[in-house]
């Protein structure tokens, strides 16, 4: 075997053990974070806060993913909890859209890598989408197409009559059988994404999209769109990346076009979601996003946005 292929397999091996560490670890947090959230908050309580029957759920729902550092899988959880706390289905889907694009790490990288008007240009375009998109699914009632055991959360195991008096004692071991009981469930859809994102990264060269994303290539937004949905990288190291293709000579299109389509739909996502969301609704959420990353790319490259290169 050769010292390339070599070296693509170990990027591809470090790449599994960091996912597979790092996204069992927050998916455990943030399910258990969000089990305590529904232990003290009612149910009736987010679902009056995240009410489809008004527009103030929509915009709240959007600044709420403004404001949670979650990547696109470390989303998944808190879309559960909203599920079982039957809040609207449009502002959870703003909220599924908004979160991994407008979290604070990926915004403040954007600010210090590519500069204010590129920021805010990305920023708007992400809310604005997001917004739009949550309306128009729950308009268009792909509600229909959750999956009824998605409103179900885990049922504790009984422990006879000691239950009642232990109760209080217990509540943070109960979320906790709740927690583990779901990533149980959601386990081979992780490992599976893991995989196929660590073997893409390891082995898909950056140099070759540089050389055919550039400023003259058009085409190269919807393929860096596409490509950027299997080719998972966090928040943290997704503009890091970018900042490095911008530098090979790739056009500011194609890099917003793969920023949004990696940070807004991993792989892992998607199958994730599986878990969730019938067919129809996993494509029209690649379908939102996919045009999102697209329409953003082509307004940076007809435009002068970002045209002064990387800061």
């Amino acid at each position: 075997m050769s010292p390339e292929f070599l070296n693509a397999l170990q990027e591809a091996a470090n790449m599994f053990a960091f996912l597979a560490v790092e996204l069992t670890v927050l998916f455990l947090v943030i399910s258990y974070g969000v089990g305590v959230l529904q232990d003290y908050i009612s149910p009736q309580r987010i679902q009056s806060i995240l009410s489809s029957r008004n527009g103030r759920g929509y915009v709240v729902s959007a600044l709420l993913g403004a404001i949670t550092p979650f990547c696109s899988c470390s989303t998944i959880p808190f879309l559960k909890g909203l599920l079982r706390a039957r809040a609207g289905f449009g502002p959870m889907m703003v909220f599924l859209f908004s979160s991994p694009l407008l979290n604070p790490i990926i915004i403040g990288l954007f600010a210090v890598t590519f500069g204010l008007q590129v920021t805010i240009t990305y920023f708007v375009i992400a809310m604005g989408v997001s917004i739009i998109a949550g309306i128009a699914l729950e308009k268009l009632g792909f509600e229909k197409y959750v999956e009824p055991s998605a409103y179900v959360a885990p049922k504790p195991k009984k422990c006879g009559s000691s239950c009642g008096s232990a109760k209080a004692e217990n509540r943070w071991l109960r979320i906790w059988n709740s927690t583990w009981k779901d990533f149980k469930s959601v386990l081979p859809y992780l490992m599976l994404g893991i995989s196929i994102g660590a073997v893409i990264y390891g082995f898909m060269p950056t140099e070759f999209l540089a050389k055919h994303a550039g400023n003259d290539n058009l085409w190269a937004i919807p393929v860096s769109a596409v490509i950027g949905i299997p080719l998972y990288v966090r928040a943290e190291a997704v503009i890091p990346l970018s900042a490095a293709l911008a530098a090979k000579g790739m056009s500011m299109g194609a890099i917003m076009a793969l920023i949004i389509g990696s940070a807004g739909a991993s792989l892992t996502e998607v199958i994730l979601l599986r878990s969730i969301f019938r067919m129809p609704m996993i494509l029209a959420f690649l379908f939102v996003i996919l045009s999102m990353a697209i329409g953003a790319g082509l307004l940076f490259a007809l435009t002068s946005i970002g045209s002064a290169g990387v800061l």
